[in-house]
């Protein structure tokens, strides 16, 4: 009986202990189970504040398929989708969001004024016409169109010879087509032996412009060795093709000439008779493969990965549609098809401080000794910056934890594309401090504050050019760059302050007087002086490379601070100096921003574009020239926009194989307030740091930083890595 007693004591006191010991893990987390951190991941929400304006948002798919019934309605049913039309086909090749007037935009942001008609802005390429032509025509008002204005000659000065429209896909694919079943076949004992040409081992890459001059639609094209999950740039063979295909008729294409290895030819023919006759001195390509060098597959077993980065208390913005909120900032941003990601209405804490910074264009000039990269001269815009956005990659592009918003664009084909993940939100820990200071003269102290910064991104491969832009300050960097690159930015400042659109450029510098010492007149000092100078006119405001820049550059407003200066915003320009095309080139007018590293001129709504995306067909006779926007106009208290150029020069060396890396190849711009506050804002961030000499900055109650040991002892809430971007 003792027996059973005991026997029972001792499984009550197991049970006890067992049950003791999974209370005290479970309240501590456990060894291997960490609570998750009371953030909630932040993703894309629909737009759910009907009242709030969404002036700038683009076009959803429901309005473009809208858009498209009422095209088909109103031009009849000789539309063939632009996916399968023929250079003699009538098509609508874009539909995009148009942009309101400023002036109406902000009555209705400002005063509560009625909202602008929403309308969009398609591109017709009217190839099944008698004369030929591209249209451009906008639609409204959205959702229910019942109008259709056609814009051609206001926007262009004239109407668009069919020659310069951008190529579709169509016409890509019935070029490479064309080399392959009529003019390749002219050369096949030297295709094989020489490039191990079988029939799929060669992809075209196109030059552009395409000619020498307007009217043009010769391209030519060089060869390049295609294998499966290898990129096909580090591949040429030698061997290029001059294609004219202005006919509408494919029948009718013809080549003009051939290069191979520094030599022209009349036609393939003529090289392969002189390739059988031993006359032609060749360089036989392997087939690269799959490993080589220009692969990006890891040398090596893949390690641990990098580090990750999370908010363990939660995210501190949050995006509806298409507006980003934050405590102190709220922005839009739009995707337009040709210009790529654009922001608009940029405030802190309420007030304005840009109303739209945009990319205007992006230009990458080559130089080599074969005819496609000596012509080459690639204008983005016409590609499509917005068109050829990618989705993001989580970890990589952009931190694992970012806000991934997909996007929706007609262009190149008749039915709505969905681009997912192709823009990505999220606050960025820099790594630095945003100010600090360590005292040690008389006190003993030290005050200073986190970096961090809420960044909009988005990535435009174009061909093998890839851009970053985003951040609101518009960061770029490089990636497969060329040998000059400029990159044109947009920023119209409507008002630095919330009461009117009457702003000033003033540019101040430092030089060196001579003066007398005052207690001892005969040495003499040179004591720096502050210059300042306000820009009167537009062609005072025009800075080209060759102009120095003033090192304090602002846009001034009519208001002041507490200490009676002019409230402004500075640009600070983060660029090498560029290279610009030369003047006496035929081509420099159409690109004749390129000139300047900044500009500031009166915004007008006839002026809010400086480049086209009919340059890159015809860049001889331009219908905008951005040089004659500079005619001397006033600056003084007017509606202002400053046009910036980032530029960045790439010689290719051997760390670009496989790929050039971004790092070093980052320039922009910076907007910095300047006399904007009365002190530095940043004094308010609840995330400031200050500790003396004697506190224990250990304790929470005295440095909030002291808590982070605590609050990260958390796992966040991570979503499932998907990709769908190809």
């Amino acid at each position: 009986m003792k027996l059973k007693v005991v026997l029972v004591f001792l499984v009550l006191s197991l049970v006890t202990i067992f049950a003791l010991a999974y209370i005290l893990l479970t309240r501590q987390g456990g060894s291997s189970q960490h609570p998750r951190c009371p953030s909630v991941y932040p993703s894309a929400q629909p737009w759910t504040h009907p009242a709030q304006s969404q002036l700038f948002a683009d076009l959803s798919p429901e309005e473009l398929t809208a858009v498209m019934s009422f095209l088909a309605q109103k031009l009849g049913p000789g539309l063939v989708d632009a996916a399968q039309a023929r250079s003699s086909d009538n098509c609508v090749f874009s539909v995009e969001l148009q942009l309101p007037p400023k002036a109406a935009a902000l009555a209705h942001l400002d005063r509560g004024g009625p909202p602008p008609a929403r309308e969009a802005l398609a591109i017709i390429f009217f190839g099944g016409q008698p004369q030929p032509n591209v249209s451009e025509l906008v639609v409204g008002p959205l959702p229910h169109p019942s109008y259709l204005r056609d814009v051609t000659v206001e926007r262009h000065g004239g109407p668009l010879p069919y020659h310069r429209r951008p190529m579709l896909r169509s016409e890509l694919v019935q070029t490479w087509r064309h080399l392959k079943e009529v003019e390749l076949p002219k050369a096949p004992v030297f295709l094989a032996s020489v490039l191990n040409y079988n029939g799929s081992t060669l992809a075209p890459l196109h030059s552009s412009p395409r000619g020498l001059r307007s009217g043009d639609r010769a391209t030519w094209i060089a060869l390049y060795h295609n294998v499966s999950g290898l990129g096909i740039f580090l591949h040429p063979v030698g061997l290029e093709i001059l294609l004219d295909h202005s006919a509408l008729d494919p029948a009718h294409w013809t080549v003009q000439q051939v290069f191979y290895l520094g030599h022209y030819y009349a036609d393939l023919g003529q090289l392969e008779w002189e390739f059988k006759a031993g006359q032609l001195e060749v360089v036989r390509v392997p087939l690269p493969t799959p490993n080589g060098s220009s692969s990006l597959r890891s040398r090596i077993t893949l390690g641990p990965l990098p580090p990750l980065h999370f908010s363990h208390q939660g995210s501190q913005y949050n995006v509806q549609g298409n507006l980003v909120v934050s405590p102190l900032w709220t922005l839009s941003f739009g995707h337009g098809v040709f210009s790529g990601i654009r922001i608009f209405d940029v405030r802190f804490k309420g007030e304005r401080v840009a109303y739209e910074v945009s990319v205007q264009e992006c230009l990458s000039v080559y130089g080599a000794d074969s005819p496609k990269t000596m012509m080459t001269r690639y204008l983005d815009s016409s590609y499509g910056l917005g068109l050829n956005s990618r989705g993001l990659v989580r970890g990589v592009d952009c931190p694992y934890q970012a806000t991934m918003v997909d996007i929706h664009i007609l262009a190149g084909k008749g039915t709505v594309q969905l681009l997912p993940g192709a823009v990505c939100v999220f606050e960025e820990v820099q790594g630095l401090p945003l100010r600090r200071h360590h005292n040690y003269i008389e006190s003993h102290f030290y005050g200073g504050l986190a970096s961090s910064a809420l960044v909009v991104r988005s990535v435009s491969s174009v061909r093998e050019r890839k851009l970053r832009d985003g951040k609101a300050t518009w960061a770029l960097w490089g990636r497969w760059a060329c040998p000059n690159h400029l990159t044109w930015y947009r920023t119209p400042f409507p008002s630095l302050t919330l009461t009117g659109l009457k702003n000033w450029v003033v540019a101040e510098d430092v030089v060196f007087k001579p003066v007398a010492v005052p207690w001892s007149p005969e040495p003499q000092l040179q004591r720096p002086q502050l210059t300042r100078q306000v820009l009167r006119r537009e062609d005072l405001a025009a800075f080209s490379w060759g102009s120095p820049l003033p090192r304090y550059l602002y846009l001034a407003s009519n208001q002041t601070n507490a200490w009676g200066h002019q409230r402004g915003y500075r640009i600070q320009i983060h660029s090498p100096p560029g290279i610009h095309m030369p003047l006496e080139s035929s081509m420099e007018r159409a690109l004749s921003w390129g000139r300047y590293q900044l500009v500031v001129t009166q915004r007008k709504e006839k002026e809010s574009q400086s480049s086209s995306i009919y340059f890159q067909s015809d860049i001889w006779t331009p219908s905008i020239v951005f040089a004659d926007f500079i005619n001397n106009e006033t600056l003084l208290g007017e509606d202002l926009v400053a046009w910036v150029t980032a530029s960045f020069l790439h010689i290719p060396h051997a760390e670009d194989v496989p790929n050039t890396v971004t790092l070093g190849n980052r320039v922009g711009f910076l907007l910095q307030p300047h006399n904007f506050f009365d002190e530095d804002p940043s004094i308010f961030s609840p995330g400031s740091v200050y500790f003396e000499r004697g506190q224990d900055a250990g304790l929470c109650s005295i440095n909030p930083v002291a808590c982070t040991p605590n609050l990260a002892a958390c796992v966040p809430d991570l979503p499932l890595f998907s990709y769908q971007g190809f």
